[in-house]
C-alpha cells in the first residue's frame, strides 16, 4: 500500500469510494490488493469479527471477469458475498503490474457506509495459488483490457446466471483466514 496514505481506525477512510452502499469492493491496483467491506450497521462484535475472526475468500473467473467471493464469520450468517474486479475506473498510472503483488498481502478494511469511518483493518498473507490467479488476471488485462461498458454487461450476465454460492462451488482459488485472537500472557509469565 502507499506509504503516504494513513489508514487509522476511527478516522475518515483515506481513499475515495465511488459507490456508497453496503457490500464489498475488491480493488487491485499499482499499490496492491485490497478488499473494502462497507456496512451501515455494525457493532463491537462485527468489528472484532472483521479484525480477528475466521474468514474465507475465493476467486471465481468467468468470461474474463474475476470475482472475489467472501464469507466472514460473525458478520454474515450464511452464504457468500461477491465483488467483481474492475480496472475501468483506474487512472493509467494506477493500473496493476506484476510487481504490484510482490508483498503477497490482501489488505482488508471495514468502513462505516454513512460516515466513511474506518472501523477495522487487517492484512492477510495470500497463498501461492490465489496470487497466481491474480497475476494471471493482471497479465490478461494488460493484453486484452475490457471497456467499462463491456465489463458491466458481462457482470450483469454472470449475476443473472449464477449466485455467489454457485460461484464459490466453482472457485479457482481459495484463501482461508483462521481465527486470529492474540494470545494473552499466562499468569506465571507475568511474574
Amino acid at each position: 500500500m502507499n506509504d503516504y496514505t494513513s489508514f487509522e481506525v476511527g478516522q475518515k477512510f483515506p481513499l475515495p469510494i465511488r459507490t456508497q452502499a453496503d457490500g464489498g469492493m475488491f480493488q487491485l491496483d499499482a499499490n496492491g490488493a485490497m478488499f473494502i467491506l462497507q456496512l451501515s450497521h455494525t457493532d463491537v462484535i462485527a468489528r472484532e469479527a472483521f479484525r480477528t475472526g475466521k474468514m474465507e475468500f475465493a476467486l471465481y473467473e468467468q468470461d474474463g471477469v474475476l470475482f472475489l467471493l467472501y464469507q466472514i464469520d460473525g458478520i454474515f450468517k450464511k452464504g457468500w458475498g461477491d465483488a467483481p474486479l474492475s480496472f475501468g475506473a483506474l487512472k493509467p498510472e494506477l493500473l496493476p503490474k506484476a510487481e504490484s503483488l510482490k508483498d503477497g498481502i490482501l489488505h482488508l478494511y471495514l468502513v462505516d457506509t454513512s460516515l466513511q469511518i474506518l472501523l477495522a483493518q487487517r492484512d492477510v498473507k495470500l497463498n501461492d495459488k490465489f496470487l497466481a490467479v491474480l497475476q494471471k488476471h493482471i497479465t490478461r488485462h494488460e493484453q486484452h483490457p475490457l471497456s467499462q461498458e463491456t465489463f458491466i454487461k458481462k457482470v450483469q450476465r454472470i449475476w443473472a446466471d449464477k449466485t455467489s454460492d454457485a460461484m464459490r462451488q466453482d472457485a479457482c482459488a481459495v484463501q482461508e483466514v483462521p481465527l486470529d485472537i492474540p494470545h494473552a500472557p499466562n499468569k506465571k509469565d507475568l511474574h
